[in-house]
């Protein structure tokens, strides 16, 4: 598979926090690939502004604030659309799994896929060109909520995200970045990265600026739901919650599981 360590991507804001990335072809910059299109005017408004040409669409699971603009879009510009074969989403022409390789048609662009079950069980994400475009898995200081997978299966799909390369660019699909940070260091207060972190990305927000995208090397700094195999969270949390610290130490997944749980009542 061709790998550049430069790629196009510009975002388009959806919603209250959403992106729709863009991916633009290495080759031909114009020719442009979009990914999770939970809102078709968004899309269509900026692809007319921009003289773009829709070649595919790539979807990462089924919620539909990464699905709404899907069948709109595939109608519209009649292009093949990509996604999980684990969930039922209408539309898709392609179904695919964990190490499945695409060339995505009439383009340069080449994943291959990696299997994240978790945030939904059918979960996945499209690694290439030192990029991964990983919906609701990883976010930038933290994860996606486990809607439908168990704390095992969401502690390994982190924990392979987090084995790619450190130049990784990581593409998630929400700007949870300054909200993820206040409970990173609520989670973590004695981690310098964290809090240094925290202020970069607080005066960054204060502009309005987009926090995206991350990189493995960061996150592996700064997200605690990478940090579970820790015995400085470890205690963190067992400080933080009833749980004595026999209960948390070397126990990574039991420590995930503390840890999304806190991270949802915070």
């Amino acid at each position: 598979m061709s790998e550049t360590k430069t790629l196009k991507v510009t975002a388009l804001a959806a919603f209250q926090d959403n992106y729709i990335w863009v991916i633009h072809d290495p080759e031909n910059p114009q020719d442009i690939v979009v990914v999770d299109p939970g809102d078709a005017k968004v899309v269509k408004n900026a692809i007319t502004s921009k003289s773009w040409n829709l070649k595919a669409i790539l979807i990462t699971h089924h919620h539909h604030d990464h699905v709404g603009g899907l069948l709109e879009l595939k109608e519209k510009f009649s292009v093949p659309v990509y996604g999980p074969a684990m969930e039922s989403i209408d539309g898709l022409d392609f179904n695919l799994g964990h190490a499945d390789t695409i060339n995505v048609k009439n383009t340069h662009l080449n994943f291959s896929i990696l299997d994240l079950p978790g945030h939904t069980l059918g979960h996945i994400a499209y690694y290439g060109h030192a990029s991964v475009f990983c919906g609701d898995t990883l976010f930038s200081g933290g994860c996606g909520r486990m809607f439908e997978g168990t704390p095992q299966v969401f502690y390994d799909s982190l924990n392979k995200l987090a084995t790619l390369p450190d130049e990784t660019a990581v593409y998630c699909t929400h700007e949870y970045t300054q909200a993820n940070l206040k409970f990173a260091c609520h989670a973590e207060p004695e981690n310098s990265d964290i809090l240094a972190y925290n202020d970069y990305v607080i005066a960054k927000r204060a502009k309005n600026k987009i926090t995206l995208p991350s990189t493995i090397a960061l996150e592996k700094k700064i997200n605690p739901f990478l940090h579970c195999a820790n015995e400085d969270l470890q205690l963190s949390l067992a400080n933080l919650t009833e749980l004595g610290k026999e209960e948390l130490l070397n126990k990574p997944v039991k420590t995930f599981a503390t840890l999304r749980k806190l991270k949802d009542n915070f």
